[in-house]
């Protein structure tokens, strides 16, 4: 029988306290944020938003009256510069199709590959009503474009084609859903795309990204 040391007793205790405290606090937190409004919820509205946004934002469209039936895809593309001061626009990349890629055929998906750029996308909508892609909702919607933006600067890395990634464009394609072959609707299934603004790249966007 293994005998634990008081030390080492003593920081197991002190790990375990900490990470159930932590719990506890989050999901506190998560259900503040979701309970409807109250004074906790109205006074540490800021907190109780930091913790959720954007990782952990409540959606429940599928349970809606009228659920989405629209495919949504997000390609990138950026402009790079190189050692002579040339700027060169590269070619679209299809970072939806990649997660599909991923997806299909294997048993158990990531639940990035599923969800991470989806609900970026979904974030970014909410915070831009407009279709010019101006920012609608202050600080939310900034925090919008950065997760966006992180998300494939991951993905592509610091350069390309040996070039210094310069600025990043994302473009959104909307389809109609192929209804069954037994309905007799019509509905137009070609891809309607909207390209959002440039936005430049800085060294500070690749902070914590692997």
């Amino acid at each position: 029988m293994r005998v634990w040391s008081t030390p080492a007793l003593a920081v197991i205790c002190l790990s375990g306290a900490a990470l159930l405290g932590g719990t506890g606090i989050f999901l506190g937190a998560l259900f503040l944020h979701s309970a409807p409004s109250n004074a906790l919820s109205q006074e540490y509205r800021s907190e109780l938003d930091a913790v959720v946004y954007p990782e952990f934002e409540q959606n429940w469209k599928l349970f809606a009256p009228n659920p989405l039936q629209q495919n949504i895809t997000a390609d990138a593309r950026v402009q790079t510069i190189a050692e002579d001061g040339e700027v060169h626009t590269r070619d679209w990349i299809a970072l939806t199709a990649r997660d599909i890629a991923a997806i299909r055929g294997n048993p158990a998906p990531s639940h990035l590959d599923q969800n991470m750029l989806r609900r970026a996308l979904d974030f970014y909508e909410s915070t831009h009503p407009t279709q010019d892609g101006s920012t609608g909702n202050g600080p939310r919607g900034e925090l919008a474009e950065e997760y966006l933006k992180r998300i494939a600067l991951q993905r592509l890395g610091r350069t390309v084609g040996g070039e210094r990634v310069l600025q990043i464009q994302f473009r959104v394609g909307t389809a109609a859903v192929a209804l069954p072959a037994w309905s007799r609707e019509q509905v137009d299934t070609g891809v309607q795309y909207q390209d959002l603004p440039w936005w430049p790249v800085a060294e500070d966007d690749f902070r914590g990204l692997a």
